[in-house]
């Protein structure tokens, strides 16, 4: 069968074939790996889409032998996303954080949640606190800066944020030829982020997994087109087949941003029970909640999130919510519970049906969307168009 034909400013703006980026999805089922690694990333990109490696999980040493492994994998673009949250562990300088950073953990929190676990029958066990280089790590040691400053070095084609301002880095990551894009959730956001010189904005909606905003697609998509044109947009949220993007095209965006179904492809770095949970989930088996990161997440509902959302606790800063909820995946663990680790997912997910390789997945997608938009569509309309004059 030929290969689908759909291009769209993105593919010019980007270099690629078809108007598809791939998220890029950091641990999403709990581990200290991220699901987006080089072989999802480089089956992209290699299928005609745009690759993005979930930078968010590595050390900045790491993060480049993961860039380096997708250039020998692919001569096509691929991105990098990280996160770059302006209040991560609540603010706190170096030299405020303790010597055990556990000690930011206020005790009532600390106590509710050992509570929790001891309901399910789960024993709290302190994880092993990450190291580098030998050394314990500190939680808000500078990681970020660390892995810019490797995107920047290593020229990488396209720079995402899938979280914060890239606004500071701009410059310099233009001064490589690198594309600049930006996750929002809202249209405050867009324009912040359109002004500091972003290339794309991509925006996101409610629907999407992992971390995500309160406004729903169909509405947010135009909304944010008419506040940063002529900055371009691209849609995320909801996106799992040609149907979904045939939607963002028509809603006015350039492409589209997906995650969750590309999530459950075989190159995905998940394990196959996070997987299966994915695609047994109906639409209306995923939570939004804040336990794992401090910030709105869409999951796949476990007990573990009820009986957070139940004890309505107040989340801690991004980066000290991770660090406690460490302990909670290892305690887990232990305990042989994988039903209740992290397990981000869209609502799309009722969608999907099967793991499969990424490149079908991303050549259906364009396949469909190009029937809707050049055969389907077109042959529904019936109106007069001198009547509409």
């Amino acid at each position: 069968m030929a290969r689908p034909i759909l291009r769209t400013p993105l593919c010019d703006l980007l270099g690629i074939e078809y108007p598809v980026i791939s998220a890029g999805m950091g641990p999403v089922g709990g581990g200290a790996a991220p699901a987006a690694t080089a072989d999802l990333t480089a089956a992209v990109s290699n299928a005609g889409g745009l690759g993005v490696i979930g930078g968010a999980g590595f050390s900045a040493d790491r993060l480049r032998e993961e860039i380096r492994k997708v250039r020998s994998m692919t001569d096509k673009p691929f991105g990098v996303d990280l996160l770059l949250p302006s209040n991560y562990m609540g603010g706190a300088a170096i030299g405020e954080i303790p010597a055990n950073p556990r000690d930011l953990i206020p005790q009532e929190t600390l106590q509710s949640l050992k509570k929790i676990l001891e309901d399910l029958g789960i024993e709290w066990v302190e994880a092993p606190l990450p190291t580098a280089h030998g050394r314990v790590r500190k939680p808000g040691q500078g990681m970020s800066d660390e892995q810019m400053e490797v995107v920047i070095e290593e020229k990488v084609p396209v720079f995402a944020s899938g979280l914060g301002n890239p606004g500071p880095w701009i410059e310099r990551l233009h001064a490589n030829g690198t594309k600049v894009l930006s996750l929002v959730g809202n249209v405050k956001n867009a324009k912040r982020v359109a002004d500091a010189g972003a290339d794309i904005v991509v925006a996101q909606g409610t629907e999407a997994g992992g971390h995500t905003g309160r406004i729903a697609t169909m509405a947010l998509i135009p909304q944010v087109i008419d506040a940063v044109t002529p900055t371009p947009v691209v849609a995320a949220g909801g996106i799992g087949d040609g149907r979904g993007l045939a939607a963002a095209l028509a809603l006015g965006a350039i492409g589209a941003w997906v995650g969750t179904a590309f999530l459950v492809s075989t190159e995905a770095n998940q394990p196959d029970i996070q997987k299966e949970r994915i695609l047994a989930a109906s639409d209306e088996d995923t939570r939004i909640t804040r336990l794992y990161s401090g910030k709105t997440m869409r999951n796949i509902v476990n007990p573990l999130i009820e009986a957070y959302e139940a004890a309505n606790l107040q989340p801690l800063p991004m980066g000290i919510q991770g660090m406690l909820v460490a302990d909670i995946i290892y305690s887990a663990r232990k305990a042989g519970r994988e039903d209740l680790l992290m397990n981000a997912a869209g609502q799309v997910a009722g969608l999907l049906q099967e793991a499969r390789p990424a490149a079908d997945i991303l050549t259906d997608m364009v396949r469909g969307a190009a029937d809707i938009l050049g055969r389907r569509i077109p042959a529904t309309i019936t109106a007069d168009p001198g009547a509409l004059a």
